[in-house]
């Protein structure tokens, strides 16, 4: 099975800022986004005497506009009970701080994702570090574009709502009673440091955040913060023990695209257009390349200037892969510019 064979569960999808019920007591929420990626999804569930919301969406007016407008539409005036994020990126946590406080609630995630979510929030309105800046020279940057990520640098929390100062952990293998779903916390890493995905075993569900996508593949970076970190190793990991845990069968929530089933075919699909442009990476640097010559080996289009700091990370992310099975080695020149060699 490809991607264009999926099975998708639902013939249509709700309005920019619309609602359907697509199982008993779940409904699904979608938003808008202002990027190249268009919408999210977001799950809300009857829980007890109100309702339990998965992901959030960016915290803007337009957002804001959506959730009351839920609250007074399918919601019917019922409090939020819980606030749970999958992970720290914007597009999901940006409104759990404005919910949480607005009824009074608790915010649950993993704690790594909690950490780097406070800490990136910190970072708004600051300067671009040197470390990043020396990042992204060695990489191949020129003036103009070392100029651009420092306009883009601190971004990040212009876009996300303060968070609690507290939270409640989840934690791998968590069981989390949301109604009358009864959900297994299953971990992802690569794409964010600690990922949760809420698998409901009687019902067959999957409610996957960006772990596993119907059309896309989620970005896996390497930052300025760790230049020397593997996250394509513990996404290919991750996606290979979804495989092992997850029923074949399973209906697939995902935070972008529609529901589908086939779960198993797309995680292998995901694995191997990972591992084929690795081996393109290989045969691509048997002469020298920097970060930035890479891209034709990894990319089907170019990168455009609004893509150059997640084309870069995601190039990144498969050279630190093949230094760490020491097929890649890496050298710096006297202008303290990387290049990077095949050597297997």
């Amino acid at each position: 099975m490809t991607t264009s064979s999926l099975r998708y569960a639902f013939d249509d999808t709700p309005p920019a800022g619309g609602a359907a019920e697509i199982l008993g007591g779940l409904c699904w929420l979608r938003l808008s986004l202002p990027f190249e990626l268009e919408h999210i999804n977001l799950w809300v569930l009857r829980d007890d005497d109100g309702w339990a919301v998965i992901d959030t969406g960016i915290d803007t007016d337009d957002s804001r506009a959506a959730w009351t407008g839920a609250f007074s539409g399918f919601m019917q005036n019922q409090r939020i009970t819980r606030v749970f994020a999958t992970h720290l990126h914007p597009d999901h946590i940006g409104c759990a701080g404005w919910l949480a406080e607005r009824f009074g609630v608790e915010l649950w995630m993993t704690r790594e994702e909690y950490i780097l979510c406070r800490v990136l929030v910190a970072d708004t309105g600051r300067r671009a570090p040197n470390a990043g800046l020396d990042f992204y020279r060695t990489a191949g940057f020129t003036e103009r574009q070392l100029a651009g990520y420092q306009q883009l640098f601190g971004m990040f929390g212009r876009y996300v709502s303060p968070l609690p100062e507290s939270f409640r952990r989840l934690k791998e293998g968590d069981c989390i009673d949301i109604g009358d779903y009864s959900f297994q916390i299953l971990i992802g890493r690569g794409h964010s440091p600690e990922h949760a995905c809420f698998f409901d075993a009687d019902r067959n569900l999957l409610i996957a955040g960006d772990q596993l996508l119907p059309t896309i593949s989620s970005n896996v970076s390497v930052f300025p913060t760790e230049p020397n970190a593997n996250p394509l190793a513990d996404w290919l990991d991750s996606l290979t023990r979804l495989r092992q845990e997850l029923p074949e069968d399973v209906l697939v929530l995902p935070a972008h695209g529609r529901p589908f089933y086939g779960a198993h075919a797309r995680l292998e699909e995901l694995i191997r257009k990972h591992r084929e442009r690795l081996d393109r990476l290989l045969d691509y640097c048997r002469e020298p390349r920097r970060v930035v010559d890479t891209f034709p080996a990894l990319f089907r289009s170019r990168a455009s200037d609004d893509s150059l700091i997640m084309a870069t990370g995601e190039a990144m992310a498969h050279l630190n892969y093949h230094r760490a099975d020491e097929t890649m080695a890496l050298e710096t020149d006297a202008k303290g510019i990387n290049w990077y060699r095949t050597v297997a």
